[in-house]
């Protein structure tokens, strides 16, 4: 999925979730953000990297092999590459679906993030391992019992927004963006220059220009 010599993440880690969005909607690709209540378990917390895509479904009643529940989430960790962020659809309101060791793990393999739409636990912990995850909610729960894997690299949608296997993903503050990979290279620059105007008008207005001068001068504000 990325080679040692991709440059994508690192250059989109650098820009705010807010000028892709704008670039996206230029673009007409005006659903990408992923439902507001998916959040950083820290404010400063950024992840940007190729979606790696997995999706599980609650049981009903109990199951029949914990054990095989469990290798299977297992298996499904460790098939994420590195420069990736995981992206995962729980599809339910259960349980934690990401966790302490989960997050060593995913850091030690040089992943670039966690984007679960579900649960995690041991949220103070993955905050001093500063591992970027994105949820939905906590719970104390283990999600063994009551959840499991239905399967990964399959496309996900998660409250609207399609995620294929290698779009890229980028997390900030303000929430999560996905680029679609067929115009991933054209978003960058897009929104790279876009940055680079807002620094000027930042800097035009710091010194007395008025918004809407700055505006007419710059073509945005």
């Amino acid at each position: 999925m990325a080679t040692r010599s991709d440059v994508l993440p690192r250059r989109f880690a650098r820009l705010p979730t807010a000028a892709i969005a704008d670039v996206l909607d230029e673009l007409g690709l005006e659903r990408q953000a992923l439902p507001r209540a998916i959040q950083p378990l820290a404010p400063d917390m950024r992840l940007a990297g190729y979606a790696f895509t997995a999706r599980g479904r609650p049981y009903r009643g109990r199951p029949k092999d914990r054990d095989v529940t469990l290798r299977r989430f297992l298996s499904m960790l460790g098939a994420i590459p590195a420069e990736s962020v995981l992206v995962l659809a729980s599809n339910d309101n259960a349980a934690a679906h990401f966790g302490e060791l989960s997050a060593e793990w995913c850091r030690r393999r040089r992943v670039r993030g966690a984007v679960v739409d579900g649960a995690t636990r041991d949220a103070s912990v993955i905050g001093r391992l500063r591992f970027p995850t994105f949820v939905r909610y906590r719970s104390a729960l283990h999600s063994v019992p009551r959840w499991r894997v239905a399967d990964w690299g399959q496309p996900v949608t998660i409250g609207g927004v399609r995620v294929a296997l290698g779009d890229l993903v980028v997390g900030d503050g303000d929430g999560v963006v996905v680029v679609p990979r067929r115009v991933a290279h054209d978003v960058l620059v897009r929104a790279e220059r876009l940055v680079s105007t807002e620094n000027a008008v930042r800097r035009a207005v710091r010194r007395g220009m008025t918004p809407l001068e700055a505006y007419a001068k710059r073509g945005t504000f």
